[in-house]
């Protein structure tokens, strides 16, 4: 009564498979021109119809038209996953034509090709294939040619309406899951004797509380790349009835990614020889596997969650025993079917061997935007406890996994593998419970995934049998649910009994350890059409920005009004006044020259015969032209007269009035413009933007606030459009806290540029500051945008990610900003070294050039003069043993050549030889240039390399030397020719660059400039944490930085001290141990440590302070000379008001009044509102006896407020000394 109407399912959808054409066809017959064809359509294990009978010739295709139809129902949640993972399977077949007496017709299957549905679960209605139709084994097509047309099938599928809509294609997902290889497997796979199946498996959510196993069991084990070339393309996870080459996917390959791009384990510069050993010369054990599993919106969500929760997914791998076939097949199943009937457990329990896990770090998925990880991920010894730690999962797959394989196994098409042993019984299934950990491990393998699993409604499988197909499929394992169940309970109870074993002593698993010894790996992919997360694309994050901070014009709008129209006119006037001049004077230019009076009938002479000038020449129209447009603007902006007028009388009036103001406007502005009295021009400013901003360093260093925001405002008054000056005032008032203009200032800066990166950064820092995170992260996401390959941009997002606590987006930031980091290491490396090459290259050059001109360029070379400087002496008796053998060895086993060789080999008849020496670097390659002589005896080069290679000491290893044909095929990378005769070793491989700072440090360094304190202790700390960091000099330099700026001065101190004992000769940490001694008025320890920083050979990275510090503490001291030279210093590298206002009281200290004067005059050009010079200039004047400028510089002293007393009492006794200077007196 009160319960709701259960929601409404969809209807069926038809879908329809019509196959329209096959043409190429190859019959039996080598005489019959025709080929009787038909076309069998199955989907899974279902059939869905066979075509009618067509002939196809060489000319005319097939045209068969047949629709096979089957419905997709969508009261079963796996119904789009079946259509989207299973193809339809097409077998073409040739119908022979009938003998005598034979009662039925004899057909032989020509070909099989796939029909991939996936275009209809990504909501299209009608999707077209060509597809080429793979030859069965036997059948004619086998013979066809290469350069013949091969044989192919048009197929059309299609549906009415769509089988996902609008609203499941938004909700919903498609992952594509592809198990490639298993590399570097335990030893004891080998591929004589008995053969298994290997499996892999993982869970995958179908609904929101509901998982589902995915197995992929057609792993094969295959020998290394040097013995066959693996095969590339993808199969079908469920290929069904196709045999031969139609269970692989069409235009489906495996992905090739750079391994520095990849997501998983084996990433490391030192894993790099590992994977390239396991993936080359090693055996492999290979799926090559696609799986597509649908997921709809509650499991697309329940994904997501599972993986917030937890990032690690399990992904197990497994060995299984090759499916026995025909009668023992069915003898096995008797037996099986006879111990279940007497509720005994099925003796396969211990089919299970060689089980691993390898931990899939999802994590990836959660970044903004990815959609897809692969990588190689390393496979541990599979436990319970080991899962649950990594997963938080209670039990893995286990005996689930191999039913679900053996299933898959028995149904395929392929013949079977060798059959097991049978002497092996009880003994075997012990050995195998002890190597896996004994019971405890064994009965939690039985446990299912989810309970979900067992309770399904009467009837689901019949509907999905009748809506897709019969599902014997991996998916498929219903019928044994009810025993299962019972045994999962029987499972449950061993495992509750043995729970205080279990915690006492963690189970062990002797195979699974194997994986780990051999440090096993597996190639898999996870790939999905959309992102979980999906990222913000750039043009919205500049909307975004834009809609915070609106772009500013670089120009403000100019409109149109009363005033406007005036000033146009005025404009006008004073153009064509100009104009009038010009012909004047060029009419009567001469006459103007001799400076007679004219009378009054000549002056009008002149007129009448200028204007007629200008009317002959037309002139006079265009400057009424000129001044029309002028006109008319006056008329409608000032008297708003826009339409006709109606009385005549009106206008004339109008008119009149218009003339007079018109008059009235001409005269003021040819007053204006005819002016002879001389305006003096504003004389341009003597400090430019730079000087500025120095001055305002200067004043907040000296902590003159005011001055410094002075400064600052007068950049931003000289130039309100540069972004630069609005974001240097913002980081100023960000470092006296004052958050609120910070912001106004990094808006303003936002605004007139909208992709100003460092502007973008601090909105967003002050944005965090103030608790605004989602603003905060659209600037910041929107820098990262600006510039994709900024660290900075990176770092500082995830520096943001940690504050909000948002841990993923935190990690996927600092990954993309390591990888940015580590390319610009290479891209440095790389352009360091091919200029060291280049300088090489010239000096080869000039020494060949010099070595010519000494021969006369007639000596031949010879072959004793070949590589003279690398020539070795003789080794002792062991190692030239070890020479000699590695020298045989050399012979039979030949190397590529080195870069030098392979670059020059073919353009020049020269050779670079790579030999190391003592003091080089491991790594750096030294090329000697040698003339290669036109016939070089192999032997000769044989031994050059072996006694080169006794001398560095790097051997080969045993497993290297016993391949000489794989070395001798790598051959040269570039495709050089190789000679025969050369046996050469491979070179070392070169180090990988190394950065010169983390990505934190780099951030610190910026941050510490901007003043962004809170930003700056996050990235300390995780410098302390990171792997390129730690306690080093840097990190107490940049700690007591931040002590400094919070003034915390007796923190600072402890940080520097502790930097001192990393870096005892840094001039850094003595600089800043004298500021923080000057601020704690220390001036004897201050004195000391500003002495060392100058007497260091580098200077500090900031020496300015450090100049004007040391130069005030002399001044105290009255050591008037040294603080002279100080200051001097100080002006020669960047002068300022107060540097030479320090020369000039140092000078006037010493008497030396002229010196004074022109430093003080220098102080007050830079800056003449400071009061202390001027009050020094006053007593220059005082002692120099010049009353006026005394006078003059003491009231300027009064004016701009000196405030230093002992100055001014200074200054009154030396007026009253003098009798004058003091305008009271």
């Amino acid at each position: 009564m009160g319960d709701s109407e259960p929601p409404s399912i969809r209807p069926p959808e038809t879908i329809t498979i019509t196959v329209l054409r096959a043409r190429n066809l190859k019959g039996s017959s080598t005489k019959a021109d025709a080929v009787n064809a038909m076309v069998k359509v199955e989907f899974g294990e279902k059939g869905l119809g066979e075509s009618p009978k067509v002939d196809c010739t060489a000319d005319t295709p097939a045209e068969f038209n047949y629709n096979a139809t089957m419905s997709c129902t969508y009261d079963d949640p796996t119904a789009l996953d079946e259509i989207a993972h299973k193809p339809v399977v097409l077998t073409v077949i040739e119908v022979l034509p009938k003998e005598k007496k034979q009662k039925e017709e004899k057909t032989v299957q020509l070909g099989q090709c796939t029909v991939d549905m996936l275009p209809l679960v990504k909501g299209e209605t009608k999707h077209r294939y060509t597809l080429v139709v793979n030859p069965l084994p036997g059948s004619p097509l086998e013979t066809i040619p290469p350069e013949a047309p091969r044989p192919e099938v048009d197929v059309m599928l299609s549906v009415n309406e769509p089988l996902v809509d609008n609203s499941q294609l938004d909700a919903g997902n498609l992952m594509t899951i592809t198990v490639e290889s298993l590399f570097s497997p335990p030893e004891s796979w080998t591929l004589t004797g008995a053969q298994y199946a290997y499996a892999a498996a993982l869970p995958v959510p179908v609904t929101s509380e509901k998982e589902t196993p995915i197995v992929f069991a057609n792993g094969a084990l295959k020998p290394g790349i040097d013995k066959e070339v693996p095969n590339k393309q993808k199969k079908w996870a469920v290929p069904a009835t196709a045999q031969a080459n139609a269970i692989y996917m069409p235009d489906q390959f495996i992905a090739q990614d750079a391994i520095e791009d990849e997501d998983g384990d084996f990433r490391g510069k030192d894993d790099r020889e590992h994977r390239t050993v396991a993936e080359q010369e090693k055996n492999r054990c290979t799926w090559n596997t696609e799986r597509r599993s649908y997921l709809e919106g509650s499991a697309v969500k329940s994904f997501q969650d599972k993986i917030a929760k937890c990032r690690y997914w399990p992904l197990e791998v497994m060995r299984l025993p090759q499916p026995a076939s025909g009668k023992g097949k069915k003898k096995q199943d008797e037996q099986a079917d006879t111990k279940k009937g007497s509720g005994a457990v099925k003796d396969d329990e211990g089919s299970v061997s060689f089980h691993g896990v390898a931990f899939v770090n999802l994590a990836p998925l959660l970044y903004p935007g990815v959609k897809r990880i692969r990588g190689a991920y390393k496979i541990y010894s599979y436990t319970d406890q080991a899962l649950y730690e990594k997963t938080k999962r209670k039990v893995g797959l286990g005996e689930e996994a191999a039913r679900i394989a053996n299933n898959i196994l028995n149904r395929s098409t392929a013949s079977p593998g060798p059959k097991k042993g049978g002497g092996g019984g009880k003994d075997d299934k012990k050995e195998k419970d002890a190597k896996k950990g004994g019971p405890t491990h064994q009965s939690s393998r039985h446990s299912r995934l989810d309970d979900s699993r067992h309770s399904k409604v009467p009837g689901d499988e019949t509907r999905r049998s009748n809506s897709i197909a019969q599902t014997h499929d991996s998916e498929d394992h219903d019928t044994h649910a009810k025993d299962h169940h019972d045994h999962k309970k029987t499972s449950q109870t061993i495992k509750s009994d043995a729970g205080s074993e279990h915690e006492a002593q963690a189970p062990v698993n002797l195979e699974g350890q194997q994986y780990v010894d051999s440090k096993s790996y597996i190639m898999f992919e996870i790939c999905l059409t959309k992102p979980l997360i999906p990222k913000r694309p750039p043009e919205e994050l500049a909307r975004r920005v834009a809609e915070y901070i609106p772009p500013r014009p670089l120009f403000p709008k100019r409109t149109d009004g009363a005033q406007r129209a005036v000033d146009d006119f005025h404009t006008q006037v004073s153009s064509v006044a100009g104009l009038i001049l010009d012909e004047f004077r060029d009419m009567f230019g001469d006459d103007l020259k001799t400076d007679e009076n004219l009378s009054q009938e000549a002056m009008e002479a002149r007129r009448q015969k200028l204007i007629y000038e200008l009317n002959a020449s037309g002139k006079y129209f265009a400057f009424k032209e000129q001044l029309k447009h002028s006109v008319v603007k006056i008329v409608r902006e000032k008297y708003l007269k826009t339409t006709n007028f109606e009385d005549r009388q009106e206008l004339q009036t109008f008119l009149s009035e218009l003339y007079v103001y018109l008059i009235d406007q001409m005269h003021e502005s040819l007053t204006k413009t005819l002016s002879l009295e001389d305006q003096a021009p504003v004389p341009a400013p003597l400090t430019d933007s730079e000087q500025l901003k120095h001055f305002a360093r200067e004043a907040e260093v000296n902590g003159n606030f005011e001055l410094a925001t002075k400064y600052y405002q007068e950049r931003i008054a000289r130039n309100r459009n540069d972004p630069s000056h609005w974001f240097d005032y913002g980081t100023f008032c960000l470092y006296i806290n004052d958050i609120t203009k910070a912001e106004e200032c990094f808006k303003e800066c936002v605004a007139i540029d909208q992709k100003h990166l460092h502007g973008l950064l601090l909105f967003g820092v002050v944005c965090t500051l103030q608790e605004k995170h989602e603003a905060a992260e659209t600037f910041f996401e929107a820098a990262t945008c600006v510039q994709p390959k900024s660290i900075l941009a990176w770092t500082m997002l995830g520096l943001f990610y940690d504050a909000v606590q948002n841990e993923i987006g935190a990690e996927m930031a600092y990954i993309e900003a390591n990888k940015l980091n580590q390319q610009a290491a290479v891209n440095a490396a790389r352009a360091l070294k091919e200029e060291e090459l280049a300088k090489q290259r010239v000096e080869h050059s000039e020494s060949e050039a010099s070595h010519k001109d000494d021969q006369g360029g007639l000596a031949p070379p010879t072959s004793n003069t070949l590589v003279p400087d690398i020539k070795q002496p003789t080794p002792p008796s062991s190692e030239r043993g070890q020479g000699s053998a590695r020298s045989s060895e050399k012979v039979s086993s030949g190397r590529r050549p080195s870069a030098s060789k392979r670059s020059s080999a073919v353009s020049e008849k020269l050779e670079y030889q790579i030999i190391e020496g003592e003091g080089v670097e491991e790594g750096v390659a030294i090329s000697v240039l040698s003339e290669k002589p036109p016939s070089a005896d192999k032997s000769h080069v044989s031994h050059g390399d072996s006694r080169e290679t006794s001398k560095t000491g790097r051997n080969k290893s045993d497993s290297n030397l016993s391949r000489p044909s794989s070395e001798y095929r790598r051959g040269s990378a570039r495709g050089t020719p190789q000679m025969e005769e050369a046996s050469e070793e491979t070179p070392p491989r070169e180090p990988t660059p190394v950065p010169t700072s983390s990505i934190y440090m780099q951030a610190i360094d910026w941050l510490l400039e901007v003043k962004a304190v809170p930003f700056t202790e996050r990235a300390l700390a995780h410098e302390l944490l990171s792997p390129m960091g730690g306690l080093t000099a840097h990190y107490h330099i940049a700690l007591a930085r931040v002590k400094l700026q919070k003034s915390d001065l007796k923190e600072a101190e402890e940080s520097l001290n502790e930097a001192l004992q990393f870096d005892y000769q840094n001039p850094d940490v003595w600089a800043l141990m004298g500021h923080v001694m000057y601020l704690l008025n220390d001036t004897t320890e201050a004195r000391s440590c500003y002495e060392r920083t100058i007497d260091f050979v580098a200077d500090a990275s900031e020496m300015h302070s450090v100049y004007l510090r040391l130069g005030s503490i002399y001044l105290r001291d009255e050591k008037f000379q040294e603080a002279k030279n100080t200051f001097l210093m100080a002006c020669k590298r960047s002068p300022s008001c107060v540097s030479w206002l320090g020369v000039g009281m140092a000078c006037y200290r010493l008497g030396e009044l002229a010196e004074a004067e022109d430093a003080l005059s220098e102080a007050n050009i830079l800056n003449n509102s400071d009061p202390e010079v001027w009050g020094y200039l006053s007593l220059v004047c005082l002692k120099t006896g010049r009353q006026l400028e005394a006078e003059q510089a003491y009231k300027y002293a009064i004016k701009v407020n000196l405030e230093d007393t002992d100055l001014l009492d200074e200054i009154i006794r030396t007026q009253q000394e003098a009798g004058f200077g003091n305008p009271q007196f």
